[in-house]
């Protein structure tokens, strides 16, 4: 065999390794766990990635299921009793961390493996336009007085925007056990109640909320975020004297049956799909902040959120002290 022949055979069998290996990284058979109804947060981030991972090239054949209940412990009891073969992941937030806690689940984050923080996203304070509450002093000297008598719009019992509504109370001094709120399950049922004017103040997600606000209707008086964000000329919570600053976030779990390989393959995929343009467009559609911790980083995350929302959920009686 002469050296050209030889040379062109051993490039095509390493084109051939090559090939395999590629084949080898691409995901198929992916299942993300959506532990929420169609449309919601859980929803929409699981949607996210499925689409990232498709355009990229990084994963087929993936499928979300839909597992609403009990706060995202339904879906999490699913996805950690699962036996099923193939890849899965689910979308978790800082509601499953109130959720578990609450509920008293069976199951807790400690059964499934952080693979992923992939983004945070805050809150707003708002009142409706027609409202005597001008600023955040204004809301702070009302709750001082009788925090009962403040009536906040939020969702869940637990969730971060009750949360928030109750480190707002204590941070003014007043006592979170006696706030006054009032919950909804769905974010048109709390737009409609606040534009009404049926309660004093509203906590709700920014991109929820921002449309409204830019349109005269309803009077921002603050974020939960550290910093002022971008496209929302509002100030922060803490730059007010009020020293709150949180906001809810989303990471996905893998499954502890995983082997050491498929958790490798699954982290690694995740990692290029965060930095591609398909998932940054994304991020700013939505309004989300890009908050990407590989595996290590997010354990160390969950354990500091659990440990918030304890204090947090204990604050406003919802978790025995």
């Amino acid at each position: 065999m002469t050296f050209t022949r030889r040379r062109a055979v051993l490039c095509a069998f390493a084109g051939l390794a090559i090939a395999a290996t590629s084949a080898r990284a691409e995901i198929n058979g992916l299942e993300i766990i959506a532990p929420a109804n169609p449309g919601s947060g859980f929803d929409q981030t699981s949607r996210a990635v499925q689409e990232a991972l498709l355009q990229n090239g990084l994963a087929k054949g993936i499928q979300v299921v839909n597992v609403p209940g009990a706060g995202g412990t339904v879906g999490l009891a699913q996805f950690v009793s699962s036996k099923k073969p193939g890849a899965s992941l689910l979308m978790i937030g800082v509601t499953t961390v109130g959720a578990i806690l609450t509920n008293k689940a069976p199951v807790s984050l400690d059964d499934a493996f952080p693979l992923a923080l992939l983004l945070r996203e805050y809150s707003v304070v708002v009142v409706p336009a027609k409202s005597d509450v001008m600023s955040v002093a204004d809301l702070a000297a009302k709750v001082k007085a009788n925090p009962a008598t403040v009536r906040w719009g939020v969702g869940s019992a637990g969730g971060i925007d009750h949360v928030i509504a109750g480190q707002f109370t204590k941070a003014v001094g007043a006592d979170p056990g006696k706030l006054n709120g009032i919950h909804y399950p769905g974010g048109g049922e709390q737009l409609a109640s606040i534009l009404g004017g049926h309660v004093t103040v509203g906590v709700g997600g920014v991109p929820e909320l921002a449309s409204q606000i830019k349109s005269g209707k309803l009077r921002a008086l603050a974020v939960s975020s550290p910093e002022r964000l971008a496209g929302l000329d509002v100030p922060t919570l803490k730059e007010q004297g009020v020293d709150v600053a949180i906001g809810t976030w989303r990471g996905l779990m893998a499954s502890k049956h995983a082997t050491d390989a498929e958790k490798k393959e699954l982290s690694a995929a995740i990692e290029k799909m965060v930095a591609t343009p398909t998932w940054k467009s994304t991020l700013e559609k939505y309004g989300w902040l890009d908050a990407y911790r590989s595996s290590e980083g997010f354990a160390a995350f969950l354990k500091e959120q659990q440990a918030m929302m304890k204090g947090a959920l204990q604050d406003v009686g919802l978790l025995k002290q």
